[in-house]
């Protein structure tokens, strides 16, 4: 079983494994972003699963049957969503990869924190809710506007031409990921010699594949995680730890580190 300590020589080994590595990547799941004030899907409490049948609510066949159900449940996610701000974990991971080690983010959230913590190479593999489709003409739409009226009115979005529900983006049960986009997040699995894993329980495949695909290739493999993973054992470090608390102080430390 790994050590879960955060003591000061298994820091160290973290900041000395980040800085000395030429193509790190990170993955990130719904825990990076909870201290922003988004739920995440699983926790007994508080997840958005807790009270629904995700199978019905967050399907495409559910969608294109019964869509007021989709954003009904979606209402009070996207309200919170529109209006969070990321915190001081997205903004280390935004100055690890300016600084050098971190060369892509791939994340399973739709919550785009990421950008707006000035990410650049961002691959968002379950989607995000920047844009809307129409799920019948197939015209995008920027979501902004379409959101405000939503979050006022909670009447479901329309396309403007052929008066369609419009669907935010985001991948639903029984919908491929985008392929562009998941061929490059598998790329950066492959290629990376270090894998950072922030927030994510790993249970959703095949996104929760990708630090087992890493790790296959010869990547090393740091997993911070408040739950435990089924890669766990596999990893060169765990840290039980919440990310807020953990990532600055680590971000600090390669950056000076890689300075020296």
């Amino acid at each position: 079983m790994p050590d879960l300590t955060l003591d000061p020589a298994r820091f160290e080994l973290a900041v000395q494994l980040l800085a000395q590595s030429r193509h790190a990547v990170a993955f990130t799941g719904a825990g990076i972003s909870t201290p922003s004030g988004i739920p995440d899907f699983r926790s007994p409490q508080s997840g958005l699963w807790r009270n629904v049948n995700p199978l019905e609510v967050a399907s495409i066949y559910g969608f294109r049957h019964q869509p007021e159900r989709f954003y009904e449940w979606i209402f009070p996610l996207a309200e919170v969503t529109v209006n969070a701000e990321p915190n001081s974990a997205h903004l280390a991971l935004a100055q690890l990869e300016s600084s050098g080690p971190i060369q892509a983010i791939i994340t399973q959230n739709i919550d785009m924190l990421h950008t707006k913590a000035g990410s650049q190479h961002i691959l968002e593999v379950h989607g995000h809710l920047r844009e809307l489709t129409c799920v019948r003409c197939y015209r995008i739409y920027e979501s902004e506007p379409f959101l405000a009226t939503f979050l006022t009115t909670r009447q479901m979005p329309g396309c403007p031409v052929c008066l369609n529900v419009l669907k935010p983006n985001v991948i639903l049960f029984g919908e491929q990921l985008p392929v562009m986009v998941w061929n490059e997040a598998r790329r950066q699995a492959k290629q990376c010699d270090l894998m950072l894993v922030i927030g994510s329980s790993l249970a959703v495949a095949p996104a929760g594949d990708l630090p087992a695909v890493a790790r296959a290739r010869g990547a090393r493999l740091i997993i911070v995680n408040l739950a435990e993973t089924h890669m766990d054992g596999e990893a060169d470090l765990v840290f039980r730890t919440d990310v807020v608390e953990l990532l600055p102080k680590l971000a600090a430390a390669v950056i000076e580190a890689r300075a020296a």
